[in-house]
């Protein structure tokens, strides 16, 4: 299938949307070992049941799977719906179908990250059995601070391409 748009993203669009997921991997890896009972290093050593346990596993797979959707803005299927899907397959994607998601979605995580970081890399209460424990948590985190802009760019580079369609 051949893409609608007669513009073709910018290259560094292409490597911004890739560049999505890849920060988001390190912080899913973190909650996944933490899920599976690994310790961390963290003091105290919190049991982590089943229930919340699941509950990390599901945070880590669709914060996976809403960064993998960025690729949306750069990809043929961000413009086109595959054949493959029922009812909808084959027909254009509205720029704004994309766009209003990807941009409110870009504001949401600048908001959620500015509550969220707002004692980083101090945790408060949160101690570790070491400093390379916190380092550790500290490197994975960190690159999520990179997801709302590069979302918002990505996405005012799809808005700038799809408003001549």
């Amino acid at each position: 299938m051949t893409a609608p748009s007669v513009v073709r993203p910018q290259r560094w669009a292409v490597v911004a949307a890739h560049a999505v997921p890849l920060v988001t991997l390190p912080s899913g890896i973190w909650r996944l070992f933490l899920a599976g009972g690994a310790d961390l290093g963290l003091r105290p050593h919190y049991a982590i049941g089943f229930g919340e346990a699941a509950y990390i596993v599901g945070l880590s797979v669709v914060s996976e799977a809403l960064a993998l959707l960025t690729l949306g803005l750069v990809r043929p299927w961000g413009e086109r719906v595959p054949r493959w899907i029922p009812l909808l397959g084959g027909r254009r994607v509205a720029p704004y179908a994309a766009i209003v998601p990807a941009a409110t979605g870009a504001l949401a995580l600048a908001a959620i990250w500015a509550y969220a970081f707002r004692d980083f890399p101090g945790l408060g209460a949160v101690t570790f059995a070491g400093p390379g424990w916190h380092a550790l948590l500290v490197a994975c985190y960190l690159p999520l601070l990179l997801w709302a802009p590069l979302l918002a760019a990505v996405t005012w580079a799809y808005w700038r391409r799809r408003r001549r369609v």
